[in-house]
């Protein structure tokens, strides 16, 4: 039941996405002028853009990029929508059908981010499974953390602070880990240095998405 719930809501969520593109073209936009700035801010001296700069500009778009896509989740939904949805279907069917949903854009828009990113900027990353890891993990971290979020900024009414404050202190730790990762594999450092950091952020995409599962349909009834 909950699966077919899910494969329902994620078939709507792509529908809907495909007919509102203006959301996606805005991200896209803002990954693409973004890129652009820091390609024209570095052109004068590309001396200055060292791998420690280039790895925390990527993640700093990828960041806000991240802000900006998943907290249409729940903020964008009208309360006569969302009471529709809660005569149909379970509060479980639908945190997590938007979490899968939001972790398919995520991966989507990171991949295509540090594709542009690699030819705009040049590609200084050694190894590039490691690196795909962490993009991986980002994505995943990013999602989960931030649709749950979504979800309780969707109820108050100045919905973009309490999202900012609320996601703050989650997406801290995801960030500093995630920029770890992707420097040793800029550096090409034995992936065996990279692990603690990895099972740490994957615990820590679990929990969040646990709680997420067990803690949504309290907020879902308020």
């Amino acid at each position: 039941m909950l699966f077919k719930e899910v494969r329902i809501l994620l078939k709507k969520e792509f529908i809907l996405e495909w007919r509102q593109r203006y959301a996606l073209n805005g991200m896209l936009l803002y990954v693409g002028s973004t890129i652009f700035v820091c390609y024209l801010s570095f052109n004068l001296n590309m001396s200055q853009l060292n791998v420690i700069t280039w790895n925390a500009l990527f993640w700093i778009i990828m960041l806000f990029n991240a802000v900006n896509a998943i907290t249409k989740s729940f903020i964008q939904e009208r309360e006569q929508r969302q009471l529709y949805y809660y005569t149909l279907v379970s509060p479980h069917g639908i945190i997590v059908a938007k979490t899968v949903y939001n972790v398919f854009l995520m991966l989507a828009l990171t991949i295509l981010a540090y594709l542009v990113y690699s030819l705009v900027l040049g590609n200084k990353v050694q190894d590039q499974a490691l690196f795909a890891a962490g993009i991986f993990l980002g994505a995943l971290g990013f999602s989960t953390s931030l649709t749950m979020i979504s979800s309780i900024a969707a109820k108050a009414s100045n919905n973009s602070t309490l999202m900012a404050i609320l996601g703050f202190p989650v997406i801290l730790p995801i960030i500093l880990m995630v920029i770890k990762i992707s420097k040793n594999a800029i550096d090409g450092i034995a992936r065996s240095e990279s692990y603690n950091e990895m099972v740490t952020l994957l615990a820590i995409n679990v929990i969040v998405g646990v709680v997420s599962y067990l803690l949504f349909p309290y907020i879902w009834r308020s």
